[in-house]
């Protein structure tokens, strides 16, 4: 939840303007955040850039892929039905992209938690090869030579000469309003709705089975765990082992946000798990549970199918609709579209 809060002004060789600071607001009974405003203080017009940069295919070599491309907000803004994300060239990432939600309480980022800080984490997928294929020269190239970007990072920034700095505090103000928390789960802890008995009954079992790894608010502890995966003989993903270095964080992944789950299937860091039902059937009774498999995995996890269609119940009250929804969070395009067809039924009833 955010608010506009007063009127500031920023001066460069050229140009004068106000710039509005939005304040984040953290929802009641949740923790302070991690990240740092202080230094990147949230504005309307740096939030407006970064949504315009996020949904932009600028960042990539071939213009046809953004960060929104791989982060869909129909899909909690994660990778929505491929098991792989989809990069320039029709090329495969290596992973499934997560959900972008509540950025503003993580202190690493990636599967494997290789990003340390959040405006930096946009330079790993823009220079991928495999994703968006870019150089960090030619973006800046771009974006320098272009006069809508050059007069809105004046107005957000008052820098005449866009850097790797500016451009990750914008994106990073749009990312930082992306938080989900207002699912009806969240309604009923705020006592403003009630859940009906199988989505009570899943939360009582979710609070025995499930809570260790992914507690409230965030429903992740954000962790690296291994959960008993054997490795894709062909992706050979080590996860954060490939950060470390060390064999004892071999096949350890970042626990995922069970916020809007429902909504962001295929399941894993590699998409692995086509449904919810997959990912219960793999801890059932489908872990391969090589060597470093956490010790709360390591018997599985007992769940009837009975347990199974109650958990999935409760699971579902996580979805974020207002979230997906909200027009501050989509694409400008998709504004259009349903602003016409709601014209077009206005139309049809008058």
């Amino acid at each position: 939840m955010i608010v506009l809060s007063g009127i500031a002004w920023v001066q460069t060789d050229n140009w004068w303007g106000p710039l509005h600071p939005v304040k984040f607001n953290t929802p009641k009974g949740w923790p302070a955040p991690v990240y740092d405003f202080s230094a990147n203080p949230l504005t309307k017009e740096g939030i407006a850039l970064g949504k315009q940069l996020f949904y932009d295919g600028i960042l990539s070599k071939d213009g046809m892929v953004s960060c929104g491309t791989c982060h869909q907000s129909f899909g909690g803004f994660a990778t929505y039905d491929h098991s792989l994300s989809h990069g320039i060239e029709n090329r495969f990432s290596t992973r499934n992209a997560p959900g972008i939600v509540n950025m503003a309480w993580q202190k690493n980022f990636m599967w494997d938690g290789g990003i340390l800080h959040l405006d930096l984490q946009p330079l790993a997928p823009i220079t991928a090869e495999n994703e968006m294929g870019e150089t960090l020269d030619s973006v800046l190239h771009k974006l320098n030579t272009h006069a809508d970007y050059r007069k809105k990072f004046q107005q957000a920034f008052g820098v005449k000469k866009i850097t790797t700095l500016e451009l990750g505090k914008a994106i990073s103000q749009f990312v930082l309003i992306l938080v989900s928390n207002n699912s009806k789960y969240d309604r009923v802890m705020r006592g403003d709705d009630k859940f009906i008995l199988p989505e009570q009954l899943g939360y009582e079992m979710f609070q025995q089975k499930c809570i260790t790894c992914h507690p409230p608010p965030f429903f992740t502890d954000f962790s690296f765990r291994n959960a008993g995966l054997a490795e894709d003989e062909v992706l050979q993903d080590k996860g954060r082992m490939r950060i470390t270095g060390k064999t004892a964080d071999s096949l350890h992944f970042k626990v995922p946000s069970l916020r809007n789950v429902a909504l962001s299937f295929p399941y894993g860091h590699d998409g692995r798990w086509a449904t919810l039902r997959n990912v219960f059937e793999h801890y059932r009774s489908k872990q391969t549970r090589p060597l470093g498999t956490d010790s709360l995995l390591k018997n599985g996890i007992p769940l009837s199918n009975y347990e199974i269609g109650q958990l999935t119940a409760f699971l579902y009250t996580l979805t974020d609709s207002t979230l997906i929804t909200n027009p501050a969070f989509l694409p400008e395009e998709l504004n259009r579209l349903q602003k016409q067809e709601r014209d077009i039924h206005q139309n049809k009833r008058d």
